[in-house]
């Protein structure tokens, strides 16, 4: 609930306020003496603090509420090692395309002329991870935190670093009365552009589209079209099939007819996918940003064979592929304003895109007794079709976002560009936060989900019912297959085995230990009709996914 603040308000305050009207409930982080104000005005301004283990893990919990609401996450840390610990977290986001506000203590600007303990140069060390960093400052408080959630939210999404020094905080300000700054309105490409598209769709008889996380984060924008919904119209209409990148999985149901699934890292898929992708006439990259993708598929069709239309949020400066045609606007709008007047016709007439689905499903099945398909099996069909999921990295998040189904769009969060360890506990917890009414279950490999087993205390103390389902092989088992497959000695790669279920009841919670199909659907029944979190271990096999990703 709102208190109100001081009158005048503080910097902070003004602050606050700002990330309010964002639609900003929750803040994430570690205080210390710096950023008490911080915290203070935020819990006035009615956004919710809630305190963390590791900084690293605030930021994700805060994406984590990203994905939920739209409104931007807020990581706060204090200064030095509080805001250096959550570096990794914040260039994730700049990868992954998260739109984070981090709002970093400081010392006074004076003050670090003679005063040196924890003090560093914070604005250098977030430049080159973030969209933009700032300083606050009493003059102009307002319009920084204006920039700051502009900055993060539009165009392609993105972390902003605001330091914010002791002084500035508690200092009351009077912020002139000014104009909103109008947010940039969607757009469509000029006429003589979409003629040319028009032209391309209707003699296309084999287009595909590839979807990416610029459509996803374009679902946000209430300005925009329903990106879901005119996905699915265009799809139908033209009988195009959809290939989505892992993060834009669900923007079309995956049991949809035409959905041919996620793409990125398995080359097991990849040895069924590009080939479709070779075989289209008219490529269109909706949204496409090939962060997430392996090499596979940079440059991964025939200029001049065959057209590709890129309509994306930023020019391309990734140089992955060209396209023929390049659009910087409103994906959904576009797509719309591409289709006016074109008549459907037949396409894909011979049944590739059933017989491309008939090969994913024997590429991934779900038949085996026991072993990570099993258990990801195990979970998709015991747990509702409205059940968020979370991946961390490693080898069972490329079978993973093979196999795990979505019917909506987030239904699965992962970092996919940055691929980092130890984020799929506290991605989790922050969409069990904003939505603790849904089931969300996050899959860890052991050795990232040790990175975070201090979280379990906060899942706890925030009285959260998330499950968390662990692979425990005893090794990096992605790290390892490249090992055996580069004939290299092991080494570096193995550790001891661990009673997670132990870990999960030490930190307040339920847990099970699981090595059959059975034992697992048990454990996830007891889970669903817990008051508390569940930790599931589910013993594996070593060398589980030879031949599987």
């Amino acid at each position: 609930m709102k208190d109100l603040p001081p009158t005048p308000p503080r910097a902070a305050d003004v602050l606050a306020a700002r990330l309010y009207d964002a639609g900003c409930r929750f803040a994430f982080g570690m205080p210390g003496g710096e950023v008490l104000t911080i915290v203070d005005a935020l819990e006035r301004a009615g956004i919710r603090f809630i305190l963390c283990k590791h900084e690293n893990a605030a930021a994700f919990m805060a994406e984590g509420a990203w994905h939920r609401t739209g409104a931007p996450g807020i990581l706060v840390a204090t200064v030095g090692p509080g805001a250096l610990n959550g570096v990794n977290a914040v260039a994730n986001a700049h990868q992954d395309r998260v739109p984070l506000i981090v709002l970093a203590g400081c010392v006074d600007a004076d003050e670090a002329q003679t005063y040196t303990h924890q003090v560093l140069d914070q604005t250098q060390v977030f430049r080159p991870i973030t969209k933009a960093t700032f300083t606050l400052n009493t003059g102009a408080a307002h319009v920084i935190a204006d920039k700051a959630v502009g900055i993060a939210t539009e165009g392609r999404p993105g972390p902003v670093h605001i330091d914010v020094p002791i002084t500035v905080a508690v200092t009351p300000v009077t912020p002139p009365v000014s104009v909103p700054r109008a947010p940039a309105e969607p757009v469509v490409p000029a006429q003589q552009s979409l003629t040319q598209m028009r032209a391309a769709l209707a003699a296309a008889e084999r287009p595909v589209l590839i979807v990416g996380v610029d459509a996803l984060n374009q679902g946000f924008d209430p300005r925009c079209q329903d990106m879901a919904a005119t996905l699915r119209r265009f799809v139908e209409t033209y009988n195009v099939p959809v290939i989505t990148t892992y993060k834009a999985k669900g923007l079309l149901p995956e049991d949809h007819p035409l959905a041919l699934g996620g793409a990125g890292l398995s080359p097991k898929a990849d040895r069924i996918l590009l080939p479709v992708v070779h075989r289209a006439d008219l490529i269109i990259g909706l949204g496409y940003d090939p962060i997430e993708m392996r090499t596979g598929w940079r440059d991964f069709y025939y200029p001049g064979i065959q057209t590709m239309i890129d309509i994306t949020a930023e020019p391309n400066h990734h140089y992955m592929h060209q396209a023929t045609t390049n659009v910087i606007g409103d994906c959904a709008a576009t797509l719309t304003a591409m289709s006016d007047g074109i008549e459907p016709r037949t396409t894909w007439a011979d049944g590739e895109i059933a017989k491309a689905r008939a090969d994913l499903a024997a590429a991934f099945p779900t038949d085996e007794d026991w072993g990570p398909a099993a258990v990801i099996d195990t979970c998709r069909a015991a747990l509702p079709r409205d059940a968020l999921a979370t991946a961390d990295s490693g080898a069972h998040r490329i079978l993973l976002s093979q196999m795990w189904a979505c019917y909506e769009p987030r239904g699965l969060m992962q970092s996919s560009a940055l691929c980092t360890m130890g984020c799929a506990v506290p991605l989790a917890m922050g969409a069990q936060v904003a939505e603790p009414d849904r089931t969300v279950v996050s899959f860890s490999g052991d050795a990232g989900f040790l990175m975070v087993a201090g979280e379990l205390s906060t899942a706890a103390e925030l009285g959260l019912r998330t499950i968390f389902v662990v692979f425990v092989d005893a090794s990096l088992a992605l790290i390892e297959l490249k090992q055996r497959q580069r004939q290299l000695t092991n080494a570096g790669v193995d550790f001891a085995k661990h009673d997670f279920a132990a870990i999960g009841r030490a930190f307040g919670g339920a847990g099970h230990t699981v090595s059959s199909r059975a034992e697992l659907r048990a454990a996830l029944d007891a889970a669903r009709s817990a008051d508390t979190f569940t930790v599931i271990a589910a013993v594996i096999d070593r060398g589980a996914y030879d031949g599987r990703i």
